[in-house]
């Protein structure tokens, strides 16, 4: 495997040159062309393993050069969507300790159905963190689209919740700390607000 290390990079950074160049019009449409094939070739496929090798490509960064694509489309767009569900994965990927916390004191905050939904095992340690990221990829990839979508913005608001906990409760002694935890929910809304709107456009056959 370890052959193919180098052409995949350079294969990556053609593709990001590429895309820098191309028409913002053209960008977009070439956006919602992948997204859409992407879903198209894994869903139609009944062979386990291409799902497993989407999984395992976004868990290695693989699918970053496609994913920044997805980035400037709108948010209650299907690669909009799969723009947001990478990068809760991502961040799931990088501080899955932080994330977890986050979610657990999340959970004990609000007083909604959210923990539910999102479908974390408790108690909500890194490992755990991860396998309910996984499952919400597995969702999209393979599974009820909407529902995947739905998992990710509870998901996404529960974690803003325990950010904005965080946050709070480190302002009095470390107001830069609380700055950043504040504005890191903040974001975590806005996405949990995109990624419910994107399920519920799903459920329409709407989203696209």
């Amino acid at each position: 495997m370890a052959q193919h290390a180098r052409p995949a990079r350079y294969a990556s950074r053609w593709f990001e040159q590429f895309v820098g160049d191309m028409d913002p019009v053209a960008r977009v449409q070439l956006a919602h062309e992948t997204a859409a094939a992407l879903l198209a070739r894994v869903r139609s496929d009944a062979d386990a393993d291409v799902v497993e090798r989407i999984l395992a490509l976004a868990a290695d960064d693989g699918i970053d050069a496609v994913a920044e694509l997805w980035a400037d489309a709108r948010p209650h767009s299907l690669p909009g969507a799969l723009w947001r569900i990478h990068l809760l994965a991502t961040m799931v990927a990088q501080q899955p300790v932080a994330v977890a916390a986050h979610f657990t004191s999340g959970a004990e905050r609000l007083e909604t159905a959210d923990a539910v939904v999102a479908g974390a095992a408790v108690p909500t340690g890194p490992e755990e963190i991860a396998t309910l990221a996984d499952e919400i990829l597995r969702g999209v990839f393979a599974g009820d689209l909407a529902l995947a979508l739905d998992r990710a913005a509870a998901f996404s608001r529960i974690a803003a919740a325990g950010s904005l906990a965080e946050a709070d409760a480190r302002d009095a002694y470390d107001a830069e700390a609380a700055s950043r935890l504040t504005a890191r929910a903040s974001r975590l809304a806005i996405l949990a607000g995109d990624l419910a709107a994107s399920a519920a456009l799903q459920r329409r056959d709407a989203l696209h």
